[in-house]
């Protein structure tokens, strides 16, 4: 897990504490996480916020509402996806999940991207907020 180092010059402001997720809090982001490549758009948006945004390589770009989930329901349906280099930050009712994918499914050439997806604590269930992916080779 990756945490802030505080200086002397910081203010002291909730933005600048590191933040601490449990073991547990972590593997249930990561379950969540994984589910949103692998189970279909239906278990993306059980997961999401209504207002989340995601962006992605253009095209398509940005992504909010309605175009988000047309996308999504033709894009998605990986077989599987590898996630290395995992580090969750945060603190409070907000984690960053950010990430390595190595993504596969048939008759599509392997994607990767580096990715980061930020979720947050909506009374006791994470919602994501928000998921970007930059494409690499």
């Amino acid at each position: 897990m990756t945490t802030l180092h505080r200086t002397e010059n910081l203010p002291d402001h909730v933005a600048h504490r590191s933040g601490k997720f449990s073991p547990c809090e972590q593997d249930d982001l990561w379950v969540m996480e994984e589910h949103f490549w692998t189970s279909g758009s239906d278990s993306a948006r059980t997961t999401s916020a209504a207002n989340a945004v995601m962006v992605f390589p253009y095209p398509p770009g940005i992504l909010q509402g309605d175009l988000m989930w047309d996308h999504l329901k033709k894009r998605t349906g990986w077989r599987s996806v590898v996630m290395t280099e995992r580090r969750v930050t945060g603190g409070g009712e907000i984690a960053i999940l950010t990430y390595r994918a190595s993504a596969e499914k048939p008759e599509v050439p392997i994607y990767k991207a580096l990715c980061a997806s930020t979720y947050l604590n909506d009374g006791g269930n994470w919602l994501r907020l928000s998921h970007q992916q930059t494409a690499v080779m």
